[in-house]
């Protein structure tokens, strides 16, 4: 059987109409009580920080619970038509940063639940993103269905079109930031061009002075800002220095020449984003020969991905090299300094660059038309990312050329949506009984 037939004939195990029905399970576990299992293994003090961010909102909220939606997500049929998941596709885990080349791509940039999974999967979480944000910035259903509908479209029809193409020309596709502006309507085209300016500054040179200022000795140090950065102790620091050559042996030979030319200067303890909040992430300065040459890096600690007790586990022990190899395998173009760790607490951690050329559009303050737009292009460039590890001919044949599948995830998006009002209500009703604790 050929691979378009395979892919057709998987239609008939689960109709594409199907997938936009969701209802939820008669033993569906309490949602509060699945971010408190995660709570277990995270630093019991920034566990109230993470529950007052995910409380801000219910976007905040659904970006927090990826494993909520994990268990939603296998309990239904699924393709089996396997790529290397995100895992974690909503809209804000998608965004600008420089390429090896110095130019500027547009990708997927979170990989920490990174899986092979179905493919349907991301395309459920980011159309449920899509609902989830436009009815946070106004948006009545018939506009919020539209721009989850969009999103999939984008998909579908980036799918289709890569299938025609050849193994080397997938693997070196890529949304580059001209194409993020020109896949925006002209009157959209300004913002978007000062979105891609103001990436273009942020850069550790910049965060040196923002980050960072002179210690005792003359040389710069990261400032404490408690609770969301703190200074790590001076002891400890030497540990790190071995954890620091065990990251250097997950580099390409050229790249450890070149991070042998910095020093580790200092390091800090970082609060970051909202589902991560509470696991272990620091951010370390090096400079170069001269002071002015700053690198930061951000440490930042890996579990075991959400979607791991419901998927096969993942062919690496290492949950820092999970990370790293979905990140290389999805993206199109990687940060040259990442690569993998384990701690001297024996917990798995991956580096990265904390500022490179990095830029995102602000979701909260964007009209109808402009978040069908973005939504699109998260659509097409989770396509991109996909085609790169799956079956894309396989996929496609599933998709089709009509826009069932895209309607059927403007259904499935609202659906949640409505599964994450509901949830979200559940975690401020924890809050307010004092079951948990929001707050620093």
């Amino acid at each position: 059987m050929s691979r378009s037939k395979a892919g057709r004939a998987v239609r008939k195990r689960v109709p594409r109409r199907s997938l936009g029905e969701w209802k939820a399970a008669v033993d569906r576990p309490d949602p509060v009580a699945v971010l408190e299992r995660q709570a277990a293994t995270r630093l019991p003090e920034l566990i109230g920080i993470r529950y007052e961010r995910m409380a801000a909102g219910r976007l905040p909220f659904f970006r927090g619970a990826p494993a909520i939606m994990a268990v939603d997500l296998a309990s239904g049929a699924n393709t089996g038509l396997h790529v290397q998941l995100c895992g974690d596709a909503h809209l804000s885990n998608f965004g600008l940063f420089a390429s090896p080349e110095r130019s500027l791509v547009f990708d997927v940039n979170d990989f920490d639940e990174t899986l092979p999974g179905p493919f349907e999967w991301d395309v459920k979480r980011l159309a449920a993103s899509v609902a989830v944000a436009a009815r946070a910035n106004g948006s009545d259903d018939e506009e919020a269905g539209e721009a989850a509908v969009s999103a999939a479209r984008a998909y579908r029809e980036a799918m289709n079109r890569l299938a025609e193409l050849g193994e080397t020309d997938v693997w070196y596709e890529m949304v580059d930031a001209d194409k993020v502006a020109a896949l925006m309507r002209p009157k959209h085209r300004k913002l978007t061009a000062k979105v891609i300016s103001r990436a273009r500054t942020r850069t550790s040179l910049h965060a040196l002075d923002k980050l960072t200022e002179l210690g005792p000795d003359g040389a710069p140090r990261i400032k404490a800002d408690p609770p969301l950065l703190l200074p790590v102790p001076k002891n400890a620091q030497q540990q790190l220095l071995s954890v620091l050559a065990d990251y250097r042996d997950t580099l390409p030979e050229e790249r450890r020449v070149l991070l042998d030319r910095y020093e580790l200067r200092d390091i800090a303890m970082k609060v970051v984003g909202v589902g991560s909040v509470g696991t272990r992430c620091y951010i370390a300065l090096l400079t170069g020969r001269n002071t002015g040459d700053p690198l930061f890096l951000q440490v930042k600690q890996a579990e075991p991905s959400v979607l791991s007790a419901h998927l096969s586990h993942s062919q690496f022990l290492h949950q820092g090299h999970r990370v790293v190899h979905g990140q290389r395998l999805s993206q199109s173009a990687g940060d040259i300094f990442l690569g993998w760790a384990t701690g001297p607490d024996g917990r798995f951690y991956y580096w990265r660059q904390l500022r490179d050329m990095k830029g995102s559009l602000s979701i909260d303050d964007m009209s109808p038309a402009q978040l069908r737009e973005y939504a699109a292009l998260c659509g097409h460039t989770l396509a991109r990312g996909h085609a790169r590890s799956g079956d894309r001919a396989a996929i496609a044949a599933y998709l089709g050329g009509k826009d069932t599948f895209d309607r059927a995830m403007g259904e499935f998006a609202l659906a949640y949506a409505d599964q994450t009002d509901a949830d979200h209500e559940s975690l401020l009703a924890a809050i307010e009984s004092g079951r948990i604790t929001a707050g620093s």
